[in-house]
């Protein structure tokens, strides 16, 4: 079997990518659900959740193909503490994400009542937000 070469600052930007239109997705869910448009809510947190989901292997596959360990220097205790502590939290928001969607879907919230969507989304708008820190102080700085 040949060794598979993976372009990281191509991960990165896809990674980046992929959290700027969650960004866009969990918006139009959360603007559909106070419209009283029940179907862009759920095609917007839906596509959320895959994007999510998304996101979540890449940092898995950047894991396994990574030239460094948690041991090996500062840079990789930093490295790998900050995005699993944050990967951590992504999957959580995704949890929260995915929860929203079922009760989008048992029809528990209205354009007046939907606490609990909202949590969810202002939960993931922060990881969002930490990531940008994160990306600027890990790969940008970092390198």
């Amino acid at each position: 079997m040949g060794k598979y070469i993976i372009n990281m600052n191509y991960m990165n930007n896809s990674k980046n990518n992929l959290l700027f239109w969650d960004l866009v997705t969990v918006t139009y869910a959360h603007h559909s659900l106070i419209q009283g448009n029940r179907k862009g809510a759920l095609y917007g947190t839906i596509a959320t959740i895959i994007l999510a989901i998304i996101f979540t292997g890449f940092q898995g596959l950047e894991y396994t193909v990574s030239s460094f360990t948690i041991t090996d220097s500062v840079y990789g205790s930093c490295f790998y503490f900050g995005t699993g502590f944050h990967g951590l939290h992504v999957i959580i928001g995704t949890a929260f994400l995915a929860v929203g969607l079922w009760r989008i879907l048992a029809y528990h919230f209205t354009d007046h009542h939907h606490l609990g969507l909202e949590s969810g989304i202002l939960y993931w708008h922060f990881v969002d937000v930490v990531w940008l820190f994160l990306y600027i102080s890990v790969y940008y700085w970092g390198y």
